[in-house]
C-alpha cells in the first residue's frame, strides 16, 4: 500500500460539480493499493499515517499527531500512486490491485482511522475527481507498507 500524505490547511475532493468530501485542518491521504496488499498492509498504514507527527506543537515543532491537534483525514484511492515507468514514458498500472481488492482494503483503511477516533471524509471510490488542498508547510510524505 503506497500513500502520500500531505498536511493541509483544507482540502476537498469533487465529483461532477459536487463536494464529497471536504476537511479543515489535517491531512490529505491519496492512497494506492497493490495487488499482494493485506489487512496487514492497511492497518500498518493506518496506524503510521493517524500517529505521524507532523503537526506542530506550542514550541513550533512537529511533534502532534492528527488526533493531538484535532485534525481531520480526507482519504482519496489513487491507483496512479502505484505507475512502474522503468519501460519507457507510458506508465504501467500492473502492479495496482483489481478494482475490488483496492476497494475492500481502501474502506478498511478508512474503518480503522474511524476506528481510532479520527474525522474521515472520503473521495469517490473509482470516479474522476478533482482534488483541491491548501498545502501547509508544504510538509508531503510518501509512505510505503513495504518499507514500513
Amino acid at each position: 500500500m503506497r500513500a502520500v500524505i500531505q498536511r493541509v490547511s483544507d482540502a476537498d475532493v469533487t465529483v461532477d460539480g459536487r463536494v464529497v468530501g471536504k476537511i479543515g485542518s489535517g491531512m490529505l491521504v491519496l492512497l494506492g493499493v497493490e495487488q499482494d496488499d493485506t489487512e496487514q498492509d492497511s492497518a500498518l498504514a493506518a496506524d503510521r499515517i493517524i500517529g505521524l507527527r507532523i503537526f506542530a506543537d506550542a514550541d513550533g515543532k512537529m511533534n502532534l499527531n492528527l488526533r493531538d491537534c484535532g485534525g481531520q483525514l480526507l482519504a482519496v484511492s489513487q491507483f496512479t500512486l502505484l505507475a512502474d515507468l522503468s519501460r519507457g514514458r507510458r506508465p504501467s498500472f500492473a502492479r495496482a490491485a483489481a478494482p475490488e481488492h483496492a476497494r475492500r482494503l481502501y474502506e478498511d483503511f478508512i474503518g480503522r482511522c474511524r476506528a481510532a477516533g479520527c474525522v474521515v471524509e472520503q473521495g469517490e471510490f473509482g470516479a474522476t475527481m478533482q482534488v483541491r488542498l491548501t498545502g501547509d508547510g508544504p510538509v508531503t510524505i510518501v509512505f510505503d507498507s513495504r518499507r514500513g
